[in-house]
């Protein structure tokens, strides 16, 4: 048998898990495909949302019409802690060779493959195959791969690679689907509309269950919640930290915070530092952060406050505040200055 492993955060699973999962079952011929919800990715931190029990649940509900082809396979959650892609690999090569077993991922997760744990050894124990996502291309050539992958590579074909391991790459399109898990937690959260992002299975147990409503009830002050998080910035050296009060303009936020690092690993760490002390006071964790693994433009979204945090050049370039001139500047104070 033909067994693929179709690993995620599911939070929540959507209709372009679908579209991908039908799409690679069909193209590649499995016989099954494990649906691996993770534990805890360990390339992303941790944000607001179900417990692993319900994501485990959302994804059993978004596949119940689609058959017998897919496994819901709780492997990960059942070990905890950190999921790594390795260990799953290593416990289905158990019962299935190294030429049967597909380990499907993105195109983008595709261009970073090489942060994985252990990822050579994953392309010795299985077959890869990659599918396109929406903003990312799939290389049409060898010299579009990415740097990390090119001594593997053994023969390059069109949409099809032998790799010196023994095992192969598969390229496959996708109808794609646009959406993503994080702007389908935002709809969830203003209450609108998501019949075309979700199978009506999801929403409903989405609805009854009461997941992915607006944390402001946790937080309460939003004033003070943007000054305390502000005090966090200062208080790991941060640069030109500036707090505005949005409430009274149209703007994607009540509040929002800007503020700089010295390089864009120090604008990731500073990010990291809120989130760590937002959940040790607030009890909360971010409804979205992006670009940490960058650290050029970082943007933690607990709904009410936005914080973006740059590193310092890349900031100059936008100029943020700019956009919030009718805002009223809280004029925040470095509360470890003397």
């Amino acid at each position: 048998m033909r067994i693929g492993i179709f690993g995620g955060s599911f939070n929540p699973p959507h209709m372009g898990h679908i579209n991908s999962l039908l799409t690679v079952q069909k193209k590649a011929g499995l016989d099954r495909v494990h649906v691996v919800p993770a534990a805890q990715n360990p390339l992303k931190i941790e944000i607001e949302g179900p417990s692993a029990e319900q994501r485990l649940e959302l994804v059993r509900q978004s596949l119940k019409s689609y058959g017998k082809h897919f496994f819901v396979d709780d492997q990960e959650l059942r070990r905890g802690g950190l999921s790594y892609t390795i260990d799953t690999v290593m416990s289905l090569r158990k019962d299935v060779d190294p030429e049967d077993l597909y380990l499907i991922i993105g195109a983008d997760q595709f261009e970073n493959f090489s942060q994985w744990k252990d990822y050579k050894k994953i392309l010795t124990e299985a077959n890869l195959i990659v599918t396109t996502r929406p903003g990312w291309a799939i290389p049409q050539e060898a010299n579009e791969l990415p740097e990390y992958f090119k001594d593997l590579v053994a023969e390059y074909d069109f949409n099809f690679i032998e790799l010196k391991t023994g095992r192969n790459v598969q390229f496959i399109r996708l109808e794609d689907v646009e959406v993503s898990a994080s702007e389908v937690r935002k709809l969830l959260r203003a209450n609108r509309p998501v019949e075309k992002v979700l199978p009506l299975s999801v929403e409903s147990y989405i609805r009854e269950n009461g997941l992915y409503r607006p944390i402001g009830d946790k937080i309460g002050d939003f004033a003070k919640f943007t000054s305390f998080c502000g005090d966090i910035l200062f208080s790991k050296k941060a640069i030109q930290v500036r707090g505005f009060d949005l409430t009274g303009i149209s703007a994607p936020s009540e509040y929002t915070l800007i503020a700089s690092g010295t390089s864009t690993r120090h604008a990731s760490s500073m990010a990291e530092n809120v989130v760590q002390a937002v959940k040790e006071e607030y009890n909360v964790l971010p409804q979205s952060i992006e670009g940490v693994d960058e650290g050029r433009w970082v943007l933690v979204d607990y709904g009410s406050l936005i914080i973006h945090v740059f590193y310092d050049y890349v900031r100059q370039e936008y100029s943020l505040e700019k956009l919030w001139k009718d805002g009223k500047d809280l004029n925040l104070k470095d509360p470890y200055i003397k």
